[in-house]
This record gives C-alpha cells, sequence and structure tokens, in this order.
C-alpha cells in the first residue's frame, strides 16, 4: 500500500497516510481542519543486499553438481577445453 505525503494549506501541518490507490485523496487536516494538498512523493529507495542479483546466483543445484562433475572428469588436455578458457580469461562460469 502506497504512503502519500499530504500538507495542510491553512497551517502548514506535513503528515504521511497510508492509502490503497483506489482511495480518494484527503481533504480536510486533521489538526485545524483546513484545506489539504496531496504532495508528489519521491517514492522507496531500493536497497540491493547479499547474493541474488545475477543470473549465477539463481542458477538451480543440478546446473552446479553437473559442472562440478565435468571439472572432475575433465583431464584439460584438450585444447579446445573450455573449462581450461575460462581458467585463463579469468571468467566465472
Amino acid at each position: 500500500m502506497p504512503t502519500y505525503e499530504y500538507e495542510c494549506k491553512k497551517c502548514g501541518h506535513r503528515f504521511e497516510k497510508f492509502q490503497q490507490i483506489t482511495q480518494a485523496p484527503l481533504k480536510s487536516c486533521p489538526k485545524c481542519h483546513g484545506r489539504l494538498k496531496r504532495l508528489i512523493g519521491t517514492g522507496g529507495g531500493i536497497i540491493f543486499k547479499g547474493s541474488g542479483f545475477y543470473a549465477t546466483d539463481y542458477r538451480n543445484k543440478k546446473y552446479h553438481d553437473d559442472k562440478q562433475s565435468a571439472e572432475k572428469a575433465c583431464d584439460k588436455t584438450c585444447p579446445s577445453c573450455p573449462l581450461e578458457k575460462d581458467k585463463k580469461s579469468g571468467n566465472k562460469t
């Protein structure tokens, strides 16, 4: 539910109100019953913390198990080995 900010035109009282989007804006100040003006808000901030923001964070357990099995089975002697290329270039897959 969005938070709307209001300011009274009469007394200058500012406050926030949780309202549904479909609700009509408030019209009278809770302090002096003067007319209200709904202010344009900046919106909520987004904070990115921890893992979960990269495609590799969403891969399933089977993918990781298959990758480990391939790394163990590969002798890395073939010139076109993708595992060896990734290690040389510094890419993580």
